[in-house]
C-alpha cells in the first residue's frame, strides 16, 4: 500500500487496484478519564507518550472512500452539525478537495451508530449528503440510529448481522463490543487487506502497546477488548493495513507485534490539526 498524494483534508493511497481515500472530518476533545482498565476504572495514570492537549485527549475523526475506477465505498460520513463544533463536519469539503462527487456515492457503510460516524449522511441544511444513496450498510445492533434526522435514509439501510459480503472486494464483518451493531469493513484488493474500523482504537498512542485499555463508552468493555485482540493478531499479517476512523489523520498505517503489545507506522504523515 503506498501513498500517492496528500491535501489539507485527504490522502490518497494505491492498494493494488483499489484506490482509498482517507477523508478529515475533524477532530473531537475528550477527557482521559474516558480510558478504563480492565476493572472498568479510569487509569490512575497516563503514560508520557501519549499526549494531551489542554487537559484533554484530541482524537481525529476520519471516513474513508474506496473505488475499483467503477463502483465506491464511503465508510462513515462523519458528525456534519450534530456537535455543533467548528472542529468537526468537514467531510463535504474533504469529499471537495480529493474531487468526489457526492452525486455518484450510491453505497454507504457505516461502522457503528454514533453520531461521528453517521451524521453526515444528512447536511448542515438537512438536504441529504449523498441524492443518489441507494444502500446503507450497518450493523444490525445498530439500527435504532435511523430515526429523527436520520429517518429519511431508514428504507436504505442494509442490516449487517453476519459476515457479509458487500461488493467485490469489500466484505463487513460484525465486531460488537463497542456499539451492538460495530462492524469492520474488510476490504481485499488481491494485493493486501485493509480492515476499516470505527472505535476499536480511541488512543493509537496507548491502546496499541496496552490492549486491554478500553475506554469508557464501549458498550460492553470486555466484548469490547476481545474485538480489538482478535483484530490486532490479524493485522499482525504481512500485508495488512488497518484504517481508523481515530487514527491520527489520515489513519492508515500497518501494525507490528511489539513487546506485549503492538507498535504502529503510519504510511502517511499527520495531515490538518
Amino acid at each position: 500500500m503506498r501513498l500517492i498524494s496528500t491535501g489539507r483534508h485527504h490522502a490518497t493511497f494505491e492498494l493494488g487496484d483499489l484506490q482509498v481515500i482517507s477523508l478529515r472530518d475533524g477532530y473531537i476533545d475528550m477527557p482521559p478519564t474516558r480510558l478504563r482498565d480492565e476493572e472498568g476504572r479510569p487509569l490512575p495514570q497516563l503514560p508520557t507518550a501519549v499526549p494531551l492537549v489542554g487537559d484533554n485527549l484530541r482524537l481525529s475523526v476520519n471516513a474513508f472512500y474506496v473505488t475499483d475506477g467503477t463502483r465506491s465505498l464511503l465508510i462513515d460520513t462523519g458528525a456534519s452539525n450534530v456537535w455543533h463544533d467548528p472542529t468537526m463536519g468537514l467531510i463535504y469539503d474533504a469529499l471537495d478537495e480529493a474531487r468526489i462527487d457526492r452525486a455518484q456515492i450510491t453505497d454507504v457503510a457505516i461502522t457503528h451508530r454514533h453520531e461521528d460516524h453517521v451524521s453526515g449522511l444528512i447536511m448542515p441544511d438537512g438536504a441529504e449528503a449523498f441524492p443518489e444513496l441507494e444502500r446503507v450498510w450497518i450493523g444490525a445492533g445498530d439500527l435504532s440510529v435511523f430515526t429523527g434526522r436520520l429517518e429519511p435514509i431508514r428504507d436504505r439501510v442494509v442490516p449487517v448481522s453476519e459476515k457479509v459480503a458487500i461488493n467485490d472486494w469489500t466484505t463487513a464483518v460484525p465486531t460488537p463490543g463497542h456499539t451492538p451493531g460495530h462492524t469492520v469493513f474488510d476490504v481485499d484488493s488481491g494485493a493486501g487487506h485493509l480492515l476499516v474500523w470505527g472505535d476499536t482504537v480511541h488512543v493509537p498512542t496507548l491502546q496499541f502497546d496496552q490492549p486491554n485499555v478500553s475506554w469508557e463508552l464501549d458498550g460492553n468493555q470486555s466484548q469490547a477488548r476481545t474485538a480489538r485482540a482478535a483484530l490486532l493478531e490479524i493485522l499482525a499479517h504481512p500485508n495488512h493495513f488497518v484504517a481508523g476512523a481515530h487514527l491520527d489523520s489520515p489513519g492508515i498505517a500497518r501494525i507490528s507485534p511489539s513487546g506485549t503489545g503492538y507498535a504502529l507506522e503510519y504510511l502517511a504523515p499527520p495531515i490538518g490539526v
